[in-house]
C-alpha cells in the first residue's frame, strides 16, 4: 500500500508483519523522503551515502553506530543523523527495532553492494 493519506499507521502492527532482519520495509513517504522500519541484529557492513544524510531512531531495543572515529550508542527514544558521505556500520547484539528516514531510491549499502543490499521497494 503506498502512501495512503489520512491513515494513521502504527509502527507496532507494522513490525509484526515481519521478522527479516536488516530489510527495510517502507511504511510512508513525505515528499521525495521514506519511512522504513528494520528490524536489525548483529554486524551490517561499512558503507556511506555520498549525497543524502540518513537518519535512525531507535524504536525498541539498543544499538551501536560505528563510525570511523567513534561509536555512537542509541537506545529506545533516540536518533541519530548520519551525515552524507560519513562512512557507517550499525550494529546491534540483540535485535532492535528501528525507523529509518532518507530519500526515495536510497540503497541501503550504498555503492558497496553484496548480500544486504536492497534493491526493491518494499512496501508493508
Amino acid at each position: 500500500m503506498k502512501n495512503a493519506f489520512c491513515n494513521k499507521i502504527n509502527f507496532i502492527e507494522k513490525l509484526s508483519k515481519f521478522s527479516d532482519h536488516w530489510s527495510p520495509k517502507i511504511i510512508a513517504e513525505m515528499n521525495n523522503y521514506q519511512f522504513k522500519l528494520v528490524k536489525i541484529k548483529g554486524d551490517f557492513i561499512w558503507h556511506d551515502h555520498k549525497y543524502t544524510d540518513e537518519t535512525f531512531i531507535v524504536l525498541e531495543g539498543d544499538m551501536v553506530l560505528k563510525l570511523r572515529d567513534k561509536d555512537i550508542k542509541l537506545v529506545k527514544g533516540e536518533m541519530y543523523v548520519v551525515p552524507k558521505g560519513v562512512e557507517h556500520k550499525p550494529y546491534a547484539e540483540n535485535e532492535c527495532k528501528i525507523l529509518i528516514i532518507e530519500p526515495r531510491g536510497v540503497v541501503n549499502t550504498g555503492d558497496v553492494g553484496g548480500d544486504y543490499t536492497i534493491y526493491k521497494e518494499n512496501w508493508i
